[in-house]
């Protein structure tokens, strides 16, 4: 599944690219976070509980940050276990480009695998779910990084 997008967020690209290697703000705005650790310089752990359809899991895996660009871009990648309801693993370039002094747009591609019970669910279902959990967690970003941004 591969899906890309772009949000607008009233903030200067540095608070941005803050907000994005800030572990309370990613737990913060990814729907159904449970925790997110910081494991190593660019590692963390997270748990995070889905509902596709029928199906509800809890996922435990590793999240890495790769191909740093400090402000412009990054990669990241992860792989989760959800016991019976399968697994699911991909990631996301993130690239930020500055349209004024007070608003950036972040653009983002992700490239995202599901297996077990999951994959079962049928393709339109499943893409249907991410591109709703994508879409909750970059307005939610946006918020969150506008309302400190205005604090600032």
């Amino acid at each position: 599944m591969e899906m890309n997008d772009s949000q607008r967020i009233p903030a200067s690209r540095e608070q941005v690219w803050a907000a994005l290697n800030d572990p309370a703000v990613l737990k913060q705005c990814i729907p159904g976070c449970q925790s997110l650790d910081v494991t190593a310089p660019n590692e963390m752990t997270a748990t995070v509980v889905f509902k596709v359809g029928p199906v509800k899991a809890t996922f435990s895996g590793k999240v890495t940050l790769s191909d740093l660009d400090p402000p412009n871009s990054y990669r990241i990648s992860g792989e989760g276990s959800g016991g019976v309801a399968g697994f699911a693993k991909g990631g996301a370039v993130v690239r930020l480009e500055s349209e004024s002094a007070e608003v950036t747009v972040l653009h983002y591609d992700v490239d995202a695998q599901i297996g077990g019970k999951l994959a079962q669910l049928g393709a339109r279902l499943i893409n249907s779910t991410a591109t709703k959990l994508a879409g909750e967690f970059f307005k939610s970003f946006a918020d969150v990084v506008s309302a400190k941004a205005e604090a600032s």
